[in-house]
């Protein structure tokens, strides 16, 4: 069909596939894959989607595909990466597929060196590229800038955070220190206390950071400073089966020395509490696993072998951490501390408690089995022995009353709660000792001074597991924030600036999660007050937390019970266990059992005065400062702070320019050149990436205000440059630079560039002397040129007026000529007619010689009497030029004259009438002939007149039928006018319902994506949930036509929906059923107007109107129609109408000239209610000809009644006219060759051809 055009059409692995039309329904269109012939795939219109020409061919930025959509935004993905080519920019934004090995020459010197101080789009697309674009619009706007690195667990975020650092470090460091050395080795150390082997990734960072790289007025590197949110404490105590602690407990466990392992008293992973749950083996390469002592490996690693991964090596990695902690400052006894405190954690996590028999108060107390771990560990955190036990299994209580600081009461602990407060003191620790060495490496790149910074943000991407807790909640809620961020500085406050600047830019609707971030931090009932109120209860419980939350929020869309969820497991969750949060990036359900613990990190009040008592100096200072809670009244949860940090970082984030990186997940299996279409395409939905592709692709992504650009070439301008307004100076500034005007736009006070104009912005933008200095030259030379051409226009413009005095110069000496002659001849003009009159009169005396010379009698006579009235007039005329006659003897003497000739030609025709009888007769004979063809020559005339009469009468009453068509149409606009108020009412109601409608099932199918993700981890079941159509949210008055059509389809005797395209029109083309024929017509056209509807929606960047198959009048006036209320089903007769409008396809060679107004002509043949011939005819081109059920797809769609062409003054002419024009063009040979496939009932009878 049409073609055997290209689509992509969704696939749930590959994402979507590439095939051809086969049939179109009215809600679905059925496409065969190329990959599977003889198969077909039923999709709905709004996700499937046309497919470039070369489907092939790759660009380096998506905004240079000619269709866009998400089909081939991920199909150029595809490409690119499986030719190594990771990065793609959609205008200003980054791609980044991770490729899960290392690609050569990618990340060498010499690259950085080949992107310092190139624009977007000059060289490939690299991070480095987005790096030099940041310091170029910090240094030129004077503004600090942020580089937002988002993605998934395993999409390659951390690795891009630090190819940037090390790009911006190179390339602009002072190397003078080792300032530079310090800011890429605080690297590996956080990653090595703050990253972790996850399911999902091999690195996964377990907290966010926020790395500020300043510069100093000479925009080299300063120094640096790091923010951290959210470090994942949970994970310290516990993991899941196939994931790892933090990796510094390997590689102290792997790579420590002998010695100090040794002093540490350390073991294989397989040995300590917290490690030995999860995956215990190590990732080693095989040099370093034949050095590893067999001592140090757990049992897993000796029967599964290590862990294989390009970038990590646990014993090589322990060096590289040690190394980067000494080139930090951190003197040997720090790192000596250090270790230990990471010891003592693995050592705390050996302790076990146990009940008490001898305690009558039901307390408890530590194993026998583990006093060597209670020793130990004391030890190493410089705490007596019994004081920590007596910490461990009991707490402190001070009353309020009972002396001045109350009365304090020991309460023994039951060995679940001992437990626990072993794992939260742990978890103190190791956070507190994340925090110190966070501010050693601050403290090893500090900035005395500094103008501005670039910030790296570099934070845990969307999570979602089988089971997820407070640490996803909180990931997933700032992930929601960043989106927000995302949406508002990407897609609404450029659509807004665009709207303020009058740029007329189409507006491009996205999904808001508000509602989702206000569901979890708006004030009382939002998911963290909540909370933090649940916490303070005296006994608070996960189960009535859940309650309050689905209780106090009932009707939030955001928010469902966990028994709704896609995956089979999330299911079972009970409702007061969990929760299920509808997410940007879909559906995530939450267990509560842990939210309470985790949200509240403080210690009992013993073990915070122990620790402040230890003898550890570095475990002493980590805790100095810490105030002792005094009741759940005042403390402040870890919710609260996250939220306040992160209100720091997006304020941070709003006063900064900003730079996006989009980093992509390829597949699960975390291998190299695997696509996995399906999840990609899910990463990108996620981050918005459709949306924006659509506005940049439209948009103009750089930008400046007149005066800035005029003040930063000021200085370099001579005097009368300087004059220029700062508009004109920009304008002369582009002409000079050869810009073309579809290439940049002006808006009120500000310039704006298209996608892929970076190099050109760059090079106007660029502030150092030379550049400036030198296109100064250029807007000069400019000038000039333009100033030039205005002098040699006023030379032309001299020399034109010359030419015109000149001329009328002749024109005035004609005038007197004229005006002297016309005196004279007034003067002459008596005599000179008199002349004229006697030489006429000389005339009659030839036809006398003729009557003279026919004579046979007195023939000499009369010749005699001729030549003196000859004689009589010569001398007459000679008496007049002689002499001064007055007019009145002139006329005596010339009416004498004539008398005599009349008198002598009398007689001589007297004289012949005898002679002249038989010539006579034969005169009157041939006259009476000459009066018969007179007469059959009016008779002809007679019957043409009445035949234009008869013309006259028809327009007449075609005419008059318009009219009367007009003045009922008047009326019904009368009657119509109090209902347009509340159609349009309803509309607006519809459209908000129709769009609010499209958010639900869009998030349906997200929700469905990812449980399909997380199902595919595990093997789970997911919920086979049939998602509805979605509705075109540009065409929410479709909607109601649809519902209309399908319940008048109900009602009807046929049931056509399922019937195939072919088979519709084949039975338009054969059936004689009338019912069924009008059925199917009806069914046929409704679908064709979806798939021209689609078509238009998916039509290619470069044309503005698309494929017309009508005019646009006549388009337009079929949608305005939507808007009137129906008075009626249209109707159904066979009445044959034809219609001429002016017509200029898109197509036309003629439409961008502006010299060349020429239109062509649209012809339509209706028959009955749908048009049945089509034709158009342009200036030096082909007539089109096209006939129904053999060109439907290029042919006019809509029905008579929505065309509105009755309604059109002088549109419909005769059928004698159209039929005229057709069989000049070839129509009639056109009919002949279609034969049985027309559609059209009028012209199968006329041919003679018999339905079946």
């Amino acid at each position: 069909m049409d073609g055997g055009k290209k689509v992509w059409v969704p696939h749930a692995t590959d994402g979507f596939k590439l095939g051809r039309i086969v049939d179109i329904g009215s809600d679905s269109i059925a496409i065969e894959p190329f990959d599977a012939p003889g198969t077909t795939i039923n999709a709905i219109y709004d996700r499937t989607f046309p497919a470039e020409e070369y489907d092939n061919k790759d660009v380096e930025d998506n905004c240079a595909l000619m269709f866009l959509n998400e089909a081939t935004l991920l199909n150029n993905l595809r490409i690119r990466y499986m030719k190594n080519q990771i990065y793609t920019y959609t205008a200003n934004i980054l791609i980044a597929i991770n490729p899960y090995y290392e690609i050569p020459d990618l990340y060498t010197s010499n690259t950085i060196k080949k992107y310092k101080g190139k624009s977007l789009g000059t060289l490939p697309p690299h991070v480095y590229a987005i790096a030099d674009k940041a310091f170029r619009d910090m240094k030129v706007n004077k503004m600090s800038q942020s580089i937002i690195v988002s993605g998934e667990s395993g999409a390659g975020k951390t690795e891009s955070t630090k190819y940037i650092l090390k790009y911006l470090t190179e390339s602009w460091g002072a190397h003078i220190n080792q300032l530079e050395q310090r800011i890429l080795e605080s690297n590996p150390l956080l990653e090595a206390f703050g990253n972790a082997k996850t399911v999902r990734n091999n690195n996964s960072s377990r907290f966010g950071k926020f790395i500020e790289i300043h510069f100093d007025n000479k925009n080299s590197v300063a120094g640096g400073f790091i923010s951290h949110y959210l470090l994942e404490k949970s994970r310290v105590i516990v993991q899941s089966r196939d994931e790892r602690n933090y990796h510094i407990f390997y590689r102290l466990c792997a790579g420590a020395p002998e010695e100090l392992r040794k002093q540490l008293k350390l073991a294989s992973p397989d040995q300590f509490h917290y490690l030995n749950r999860g995956c215990t083996q190590y990732f080693c390469t095989r040099e370093n696993d034949k050095k590893l002592g067999q001592d140090r490996k757990s049992q897993m690693y000796l029967k599964q072998g290590s862990l294989h991964d390009p970038v990590l090596d646990d014993v090589r990695d322990f060096q590289v951490c040690d190394s980067a902690m000494a080139h930090l400052g951190i003197s040997n006894e720090d790192r000596h501390s250090i270790y230990t405190l990471v010891a003592s954690v693995l050592h705390l996590g050996n302790i076990t408690f146990e009940e008490n028999t001898d305690d009558t108060k039901g307390g408890c107390k530590v194993s026998p089995s583990t006093e060597t771990s209670l020793d130990t560990a004391s030890s190493l955190l410089g705490l007596p022995k019994e004081e920590l036990r007596e910490s461990l299994v009991s707490r402190i209580m001070q009353t309020a009353r009972g002396g001045s600081k109350g009365t304090a009461i020991k309460v023994p602990l039951k060995a679940g709660e001992a437990s626990s407060a072993r794992d939260a003191l742990s978890k103190s620790i190791y956070s507190r000792l994340f925090d110190y060495i966070v501010a050693c490496v601050n403290k090893a790149i500090p900035f005395s001074s500094t103008v501005s910074y670039i910030g790296l943000l570099d934070i845990a991407g969307f999570e979602y597991f089988q089971v997820n807790s407070f640490e996803q909640f909180c990931i997933n809620y700032c992930n929601e924030k960043l989106q927000q961020f995302f949406n508002e500085r990407i897609l609404k406050e450029e659509q807004v600036l665009y709207e303020r600047e009058g740029l007329n830019v189409k507006k491009i609707t996205w999904t808001d999660n508000q509602d989702c971030i206000e569901l979890i931090e708006m004030k009382a009932n939002g998911i963290f007050d909540l909370l933090d109120e649940e916490s303070k209860l005296p006994t608070p419980k996960p189960e009535h937390f859940t309650m309050e939350v689905h209780n106090r929020n009932k009707s939030h869309f955001r928010l469902s019970l966990p028994r709704k969820s896609k995956l089979k497991m999330h299911r079972d969750v009970r409702d007061d266990e969990g929760f299920l949060i509808r997410h940007f990036a879909g559906a995530v359900c939450y267990h509560t059992t842990l939210f309470i613990e985790k949200n509240n990190d403080a210690l009992h009040a013993s073990l915070e005065f122990l620790i402040q008592d230890s003898s550890n100096k570095m475990l002493k200072t980590m805790f100095e400062g810490i105030q002792v809670s005094s009741g759940k009244l005042n403390f402040i949860s870890v919710g609260s702070k996250f939220r306040s940090q992160l209100q720091t970082l997006m304020e941070k984030l709003k006063s900064t320019g900003t730079n996006f990186i989009r980093c992509i997940k390829p597949n699960l299996k975390m291998v190299d050149h695997l696509f996995e279409g399906g999840q990609i395409l899910s990463q990108l939905e996620c981050s918005g990436m459709g949306s924006v592709l659509e506005l940049m692709q439209q948009g103009f992504p750089s930008r400046t205000q007149f005066s800035d650009l005029y003040n930063m070439y000021k200085k370099y301008m001579p005097a009368d440059i300087a004059r220029l307004d700062p508009r004109l100076f920009c304008k002369a500034l582009f002409k000079a630079l050869g810009l073309n005007e579809n290439e940049f736009k002006f808006g009120l006070t500000k310039v704006f560039f298209r996608p892929g104009k970076f190099a050109e912005f760059d090079q106007i933008m660029k502030s150092d002397p030379e550049n400036l200095a030198m296109l100064v030259k250029k807007v000069k030379r400019w000038l000039l040129c333009s100033r030039w051409k205005k002098a040699q226009w006023g030379a032309l413009s001299v020399i034109k007026l010359k030419n015109k005095i000149l001329w009328r110069r002749g024109q005035i000496i004609t005038l007197q000529k004229t005006v002297r002659m016309w005196r004279d001849v007034r003067r002459f003009k008596p005599k000179y007619e008199m002349i004229v009159q006697v030489k006429q009169s000389q005339g009659q005396l030839s036809r006398m010689e003729e009557i003279i010379s026919q004579l046979k009698k007195e023939k000499e006579t009369a010749t005699k009497q001729a030549k003196l009235i000859e004689k009589a007039l010569q001398d007459f005329i000679h008496k007049i030029r002689t002499t001064n006659m007055s007019a009145d003897e002139m006329q005596r003497t010339m009416n004498h004259l004539l008398s005599q000739m009349d008198q002598t030609f009398q007689d001589l025709r007297k004289k012949l009438e005898q002679e002249k009888t038989k010539a006579e007769q034969e005169r009157l004979r041939k006259i009476q002939e000459e009066m018969e063809r007179e007469k059959k020559r009016k008779e002809e005339e007679e019957r043409r007149k009445k035949q234009e009469e008869e013309d006259r009468k028809l327009k007449a009453e075609m005419e008059a039928k318009r009219k009367k068509e007009e003045e009922e149409r008047k009326k019904r606009e009368e009657e119509e006018k109090k209902q347009k108020a509340l159609i349009s009412a309803q509309l607006e109601k519809e459209k908000e319902d129709n769009r609010r409608r499209q958010e639900i099932l869009e998030q349906e199918r997200r929700d469905r994506e990812l449980a399909l993700r997380l199902a595919s981890e595990d093997q789970n079941e997911v919920e086979d949930v049939v998602v509805p159509p979605l509705q075109s949210t540009g065409d929410s008055k479709k909607s109601e036509e649809v519902r209309a059509t399908r319940a008048a389809a109900l009602q009807k005797k046929y049931d056509l929906s399922k019937w195939k395209y072919a088979e519709l029109r084949d039975a338009i083309n054969t059936s004689c059923d009338i019912e069924l024929l009008d059925a199917c017509r009806e069914e046929f056209h409704r679908r064709l107007k979806v798939y021209h509807s689609w078509k238009q929606k998916n039509k290619k960047k470069s044309d503005e109107r698309g494929e017309e198959r009508a005019p646009e009048s006549v388009l337009t006036n079929a949608s305005e129609s939507r808007l009137a209320p129906k008075q009626g089903a249209p109707t159904t007769d066979n009445q044959q109408r034809f219609f001429r409008i002016p017509f200029a396809r898109p197509s036309d060679e003629f439409r961008d000239d502006p010299t060349h107004k020429k239109h062509g002509q649209w012809y339509a043949h209706f028959d009955g209610q749908y048009i049945a011939r089509q034709m158009e005819l342009y200036p030096d081109k082909n007539p089109l000809l096209l006939v129904a059920g053999v060109h439907d797809l290029q042919m006019c769609e809509l029905s008579l009644d929505e065309t509105g062409l009755t309604r059109k003054k002088g549109a419909e002419i005769l059928g004698k006219d159209f039929e005229a024009e057709w069989n000049k063009y070839g129509g009639r040979e056109l009919l002949k060759s279609c034969g049985n496939r027309m559609s059209s009932t009028f012209l199968q009878k006329r041919l003679g051809v018999v339905r079946k």
